[in-house]
């Protein structure tokens, strides 16, 4: 029928308005087609290898998706295994694993508990899958292996390793290993401390001596010394010659306080308020500590 009606048409030779029509279809018509090939990749495009279809859900619906990093029983075996060993050693206790390049009693897990493991806490895996990334720290952008430098020269008042050391290529091995499977470049949740909102009212170091007395001294000592048991610290010093330096990120307050809000007390993290949170970061980081080694 459609065609007798086209032919009809071509046989008059005249202009007749059902040729606007036709012309309109086949213009349609032709799109049609050359869009197949585009629609057929799309319907049949994968999301990331590393993404799970609960984390592309969330990505979906602007969430930050979650990640949960492995256990430490199935660390493999072989020389691999054996470099994440050591690096997870590094971590939980860099006084012994790597004291030649630590200036004051900290560990690294001090500041990322759980060995690194525990959201909130600025785990190794949430840190690791956004690197090389710019860091206004140091105008520039930063590899992995320059972030955990920046650590030991900071956090640990120390010398980083060199970036071929067998202390630095075993860090990168556990970081690597507990973000296996990860996203690379997304902002998991659970990564870094949780930002808090602005204080209510200003952060006050007298009202944080007063939360420190009743949270805080049972565990890190009336003049925040910390405690040590046979020579060690089993909870670090907040302030003075064994704690970070003041170029520390955890030197400022609004990192503080929102690292004591997540996390402590030890273990019942949350149940600070944010105003006392912002309250004994300021009271910390208002005592002595090392200074910042680029103003020497």
């Amino acid at each position: 029928m459609i065609l007798n009606w086209i032919k009809s048409l071509t046989q008059s030779r005249a202009f007749h308005p059902s040729w606007i029509v036709l012309a309109v279809l086949s213009i349609f018509g032709v799109a049609g087609v050359m869009a197949l090939p585009a629609l057929y990749e799309a319907s049949n495009a994968a999301p990331p290898a590393a993404l799970t279809p609960k984390m592309a859900a969330e990505m979906q619906t602007h969430k930050r998706p979650n990640f949960s990093p492995p256990q430490a029983n199935t660390i493999p075996s072989g020389e691999f295994g054996d470099a994440v060993l050591l690096g997870r050693n590094i971590f939980k206790n860099t006084q012994v694993y790597a004291k030649s390049f630590v200036g004051n009693g900290l560990n690294c897990v001090n500041c990322h508990l759980d060995d690194g493991r525990k959201a909130d806490s600025a785990p190794l895996w949430g840190a690791y899958v956004k690197y090389p990334a710019y860091r206004e720290k140091n105008h520039k952008v930063n590899t992995y292996e320059e972030r955990l430098a920046g650590c030991f020269r900071f956090s640990m008042n120390g010398t980083a390793p060199a970036a071929d050391s067998k202390e630095m290529i075993a860090l990168i091995a556990y970081s690597f290993w507990l973000a296996q499977g990860a996203p690379t470049g997304v902002d998991l949740a659970g990564r870094g401390y949780p930002k808090l909102e602005s204080a209510a009212l200003m952060p006050d170091a007298e009202r944080g001596a007063a939360v420190f007395a009743a949270n805080c001294v049972i565990c890190h000592g009336a003049a925040g010394q910390g405690t040590k048991i046979n020579g060690k610290y089993v909870f670090p010093p907040l302030w003075g010659k064994d704690s970070f330096n003041a170029g520390a990120g955890m030197a400022n307050v609004s990192t503080a306080a929102a690292f004591i809000r997540a996390n402590m007390p030890l273990g019942q993290g949350g149940t600070l308020v944010q105003q006392a949170a912002w309250d004994v970061a300021q009271y910390l980081n208002g005592h002595d500590r090392p200074p910042d080694p680029r103003l020497k």
